[in-house]
Order: C-alpha cells, then structure tokens, then sequence
C-alpha cells in the first residue's frame, strides 16, 4: 500500500441476516469475562459470543488463550456461514450505524479504515498497548482470516458528513436489535455508488481519525497488515474495521475511583492533606462533578465536594491538566501513595453507568476507604492529548453506549 491509499474504504461486510441479528448481535469481546459471556451465550447457538470468547465452547481448565480458543472461533464462525446466518455482501459497500441509549443517540459510518494512515498517525492514539493483548487479537484475526470487533473512531465534526450518513438512515434497516441492557443498535446498508463516492470524498478531507477505543485492535490489525505485506496476498489487510461517529456526538462517561486505605492516615488527618491541595464542602447529598477541576469524594459515610486549587492546574500541559492526572498527581500519589493505576492493588476503577449508588455500596461495605466520583474526560481534551503525541492516563475515559459485534464482520481475502 501506498501513502496515497484512502482513508477510508467500502467492504464487503459479513453480516447476519436481518431475521437472524438479534441472534447474532453480542456484546464487546472485552466487556464481559469468559464466565459471565457463557451465561449469556446459553441457549443461543448463534450469538457471536460463539466467535468472540470461543472458550465458552471448551472445558474450563483450558487456557483462554491456547490454539484450540482460536480453533474452534474459527470453527464456529465457519458454521455461521455454512448454515447461511452470516451472509456476505456482493459488492463493496459502507453501512450507517445508530447506537440508542435511552435518550442519547449517536450515528456513524462503518468503514474499513487505512492501516496505514493508523501507522502514519494520521488515524491518532491516546494510549500505550500491552503486547499479550495485542498477541490475542493478531492470533484472532489470523485464525479467522476476518477482524471481528469493530475499532471505535472519531472524526472532527463535519455537517456534511452527518448529513450524508444520515441520508442512509431513512429505508429499511438491514439489523435493528435492541440487546439486553436496553441499548438500540440499527444498521442500514449503502450501496448507491453515488452516496459511497460522496461519503468517500468527505472523509478523505478529514486531517485526522481518533481513536476512542479499540487501540489493541487496530495495532493487531497493522501486525497482520505488516506481516503479509510483500508476500502477494490481497491487500484487504491493509484496512481494519472501524465505526466511525462525530465527534460531537460521543458521549464519555464518568470513569470514577475507589481506594481500598487511607494509606496510615486518620479520616481527619486525611481531610486535613486533601484540604491543603483542594477546597473542601461537605455536602448533604451525593456530588456528581459539573466541571473540570472538581470531584465528588465519599469518605466515612459523607460526601465532600472538592475543588483543586487553581495554582495546581498547569496551563498548557493536555495531560496533566485532564481531571484524572490532578486526582493522581495531587492526592492519589502524594497523600494515598498510589502512583501505578495499573498494578496498585488498592485502587479501583468504575464505570460510570454504575451510578454513585455504586461508589457508596463500595465504601459503605467496607471493601474500599474512600470513593473519588470524576468529571468526564471530554472529547476535545482527548483529541488534544492525541495531536500532542502524548497517551492519557489509565481508566480515562468511559465510552458509553458500547458497540455490538458480530453486526459487520471485514474478511481478509
């Protein structure tokens, strides 16, 4: 592939028959543990938790990453198809994707995206990756000759592009499921070779894609795209699988923190050190942040709503002044004595879609000491974070609502 290739690109997407997607339609590989995916898969032979999490099909002692996982995922996608639940499309095309969650909708375009525009940074990254996962998803997409779980993307905002993926929105659906948790998932086929050309031309003048989630996948991707470049092979791996949504249309929820200690200190000695780095109100009832720069905390039965100091904030850095490098830098670190989010066994994090109900039950019970309730990350602060060349900090950002597999499928010809 050149540098000139497109950003974006039609498939021929493999996909459920529209009678058969709700069958289909799985929740995320990553969001659900191997246990939790095999009671949701029971009594639901085509649930594509099948090929996403295949080990629900073999004997618990197996390692969840051994070659017969990647087997029999490649089996059982093969049975999809031999019993004509996936079919294939005939020609290249893009299909427009709407996610609703009780009032929030967002709507975008699935494409296959450039591996190379991913590797030239053109397609941007905010996070480091770990080689095992990557591992996992190289053997995947190997095994399955296909990748399987769409990378999530943004663009900048555009009028124009919504207004054409829009425009695909208005005929007959090719899958509409409504999954479990609620959450709406509707797709629609384009094929018009004119709306394709269209919708090609408007991405192509986008300056960057971001990533907002999916960074081992689309590193997976441009491993098996390096590995077969140069030995003949058709350059469909030279593109992954991408859903991409406006920018102004992602909604990023609270991504909140639970300590397991007060790290030696007495609840006063403790309100004592934030207090000297924060503005500290108690508050009588719950505290959702509403602003950058506050937190909501949860400490000996109380809610405290807690402001950093102006003077902490740096003015120019886009990773230390997002809300969970301040937590980190100005209380975490230097009063908890929590520096590695990744491997501190003391720390926690949950996902907002928990509520603050579920930072209460935490400490209350007494598992944790003290609950820290976040402001969101906000798209433009990551997409700063991105140009800047930089990584955000662990458990930063909270997607919601999630994407579906098993909806479109990108084989590798």
């Amino acid at each position: 592939m050149t540098a000139t290739a497109p950003l974006i690109r039609p498939f021929t997407g493999l996909r459920p028959r529209s009678d058969q997607a709700s069958a289909v339609a799985a929740p995320p590989y990553d969001v659900l543990s191997s246990a939790e995916a095999k009671v949701r898969a029971a009594g639901k032979p085509y649930s594509f938790l099948h090929i996403s999490k295949a080990e629900i099909d073999l004997p618990e002692s197996l390692d969840h990453y051994a070659p017969e996982v990647y087997a029999k995922s490649a089996e059982n996608l093969r049975k999809l198809i031999a019993a004509g639940i996936l079919v294939r499309d005939a020609r290249p095309c893009y299909y427009a994707y709407r996610l609703v969650m009780g009032g929030h909708t967002q709507t975008g375009l699935i494409a296959a995206a450039s591996v190379a525009d991913y590797d030239s940074n053109r397609i941007r990254k905010h996070e480091f990756t770990h080689p095992d996962k990557e591992d996992d998803r190289v053997r995947q997409i190997e095994a399955l000759n296909a990748q399987t779980g769409p990378v999530l993307l943004v663009h900048p905002d555009s009028a124009e592009a919504e207004r054409l993926i829009s425009q695909a929105t208005t005929g007959a659906p090719v899958a509409d499921v409504t999954a479990d948790d609620g959450i709406r998932h509707t797709v629609w086929l384009i094929d018009n070779t004119q709306a394709i050309a269209a919708i090609s031309a408007v991405m192509a003048t986008m300056h960057n894609l971001y990533i907002a989630d999916g960074h081992h996948r689309s590193a997976a991707a441009s491993r098996v795209a390096a590995a077969r470049r140069g030995q003949g092979r058709p350059d469909s791996a030279e593109y992954f699988l991408a859903v991409i949504f406006p920018a102004r249309q992602m909604r990023i929820m609270d991504y909140n923190r639970v300590i397991r200690d007060l790290n030696g200190h007495s609840v006063g000695d403790f309100l004592t050190a934030v207090g000297a780095r924060c503005t500290v109100r108690a508050s009588a009832t719950p505290v959702k942040p509403e602003r950058s720069g506050t937190f909501g905390m949860y400490l000996d039965g109380h809610w405290y709503h807690l402001s950093i100091r102006p003077e902490l904030v740096p003015a120019q850095d886009p990773v230390r002044r997002l809300d969970v490098s301040l937590l980190s830098e100005q209380i975490l670190a230097p009063v908890l004595g929590i520096a590695d989010l990744r491997r501190d066994k003391r720390i926690d994090c949950v996902g907002g879609i928990r509520g603050l109900a579920e930072l209460e039950r935490r400490v209350s019970s007494g598992e944790m000491a003290v609950a820290f309730a976040m402001y969101p990350t906000q798209m433009a602060e990551l997409m700063s974070v991105a140009d800047a060349g930089e990584v955000m900090p662990p458990k930063s950002t909270w997607f919601e609502p999630k994407l579906a597999d098993g909806l479109v499928s990108h084989v590798l010809d």
